[in-house]
């Protein structure tokens, strides 16, 4: 077929980035003709403060070579005459991360649409938005009711999409997409150091619940804790005020900032542990990126953890926004014998497999009728 991938890439930075690039990438692979459509100008910057490009222009993963940056959030003209270039298109793939994107995506998707026969598969990062905003329900109902296909990364996401009007919903593991590929498998054995390293990775947000992980770590002396990316806005206000406390001192590292595909390896191979105690959840690659790197995680039992940690083989499940949990955990686990049985049971990671049946879910034709297809997970 031919396929429009509509969605970030480099040098847009972070995870739906790297899925959409790695999308296009496989799609390709797979026989089809594959162009990326992407953004010059993503979002406002209220919505996201940050710098949105990757620091230097390095890119964290291989670009797809047939890629071009005509959009810009502020200029719907872009969307216009975007979607007029994809009528001859057999197959739209929009990933969905926030509502904002939502106008641009139903204007690309009916200029593509006007004498065309281009089917559209919405691949929806978030049904819910982490955060809410006024209209967020209506702006992501509309784009799910235009859609031929919505694929989520779990049943509860599903179960979301179908209550907003999605007309056929397809439930599929989200794929391994680590910085760089996934790595040769090493096994893990015993601490690097001689306290607990413990390492919170990514954009500090009140619900990926990092303070949550500080506050447990300050009653558990044998633990150390790395908070490495972006941390702003009041989450990152309670993070730093938490690491100045007198029971954190000398135990808590801040890399403020965010941290490039090629500097993951390093950071992950000098720590013991991945803490992911989110206070919400809906799909995450971490457990996987942890995993490709031997190391065990320490997880809320939110979104697609539950389903990807086994309790007490390669990781521990802790309920969400339980401190005196973690505390639990991490004692347990600051005895060797419990880190080196988690760390035994690490597996490596499957590529192909997750990503082949991810392929077919985006390109399946629609079955007669809509609603619901089993799950590919």
């Amino acid at each position: 077929m031919r396929i429009a991938v509509v969605g970030p890439t480099h040098p847009l930075k972070g995870g739906v980035a790297a899925h959409t690039t790695a999308c296009a990438h496989h799609l390709a692979q797979a026989g089809h003709d594959v162009v990326l459509i992407s953004w010059r100008r993503l979002y406002p910057r209220r919505l996201y403060p940050g710098e949105q490009g990757v620091p230097g222009g390095v890119p964290d993963d291989e670009p797809y070579p047939r890629t071009s940056h005509p959009l810009s959030w502020d200029r719907p003209w872009t969307w216009t005459a975007t979607g007029r270039r994809l009528r001859g298109a057999d197959l739209l793939v929009l990933p969905l991360v926030v509502p904002a994107q939502v106008p641009a995506l139903l204007t690309i998707t009916r200029a593509a649409r006007v004498g065309g026969r281009a089917r559209v598969a919405v691949i929806a990062h978030n049904v819910e938005p982490h955060e809410t905003h006024p209209g967020a329900r209506v702006l992501v109902r509309a784009l799910l009711r235009t859609a031929d296909v919505v694929i989520t990364h779990s049943a509860a996401m599903a179960e979301q999409a179908r209550a907003l009007g999605a007309r056929q919903v397809r439930s599929a593991e989200l794929p391994p997409h680590p910085p760089g590929g996934v790595p040769p498998f090493v096994r893990r054995h015993g601490r690097v150091g001689e306290r607990l390293a413990v390492l919170a990775l990514g954009l500090v947000r009140e619900y990926k619940g990092v303070d949550v992980l500080l506050r447990a770590a300050a009653e558990v002396p044998d633990v150390a804790i790395c908070v490495a990316g972006e941390a702003w806005g009041r989450a990152g206000e309670e993070v730093r005020r938490i690491a100045a406390e007198p029971m954190l001192a000398g135990r808590v590292e801040l890399l403020d900032g965010y941290v490039a595909g090629a500097d993951v390896p390093a950071l992950l191979g000098r720590h013991d542990l991945l803490a992911l105690t989110y206070r919400s959840a809906t799909a995450s690659q971490n457990v996987d990126l942890a995993r490709a790197h031997g190391l065990p995680v320490l997880a809320s039992s939110v979104g697609t953890f539950a389903d990807q940690v086994r309790d007490g083989v390669d990781g521990v499940l802790v309920p969400p926004d339980d401190v005196a949990a973690v505390v639990a955990a991490l004692r347990r686990l600051c005895e060797p014998s419990q880190l080196e049985r988690l760390q035994a049971g690490v597996r490596p990671v499957d590529v192909e497999g997750p990503w082949s049946r991810y392929v077919a879910a985006l390109t399946r034709a629609p079955e007669d009728g809509g609603g619901s297809e089993p799950s590919d997970e």
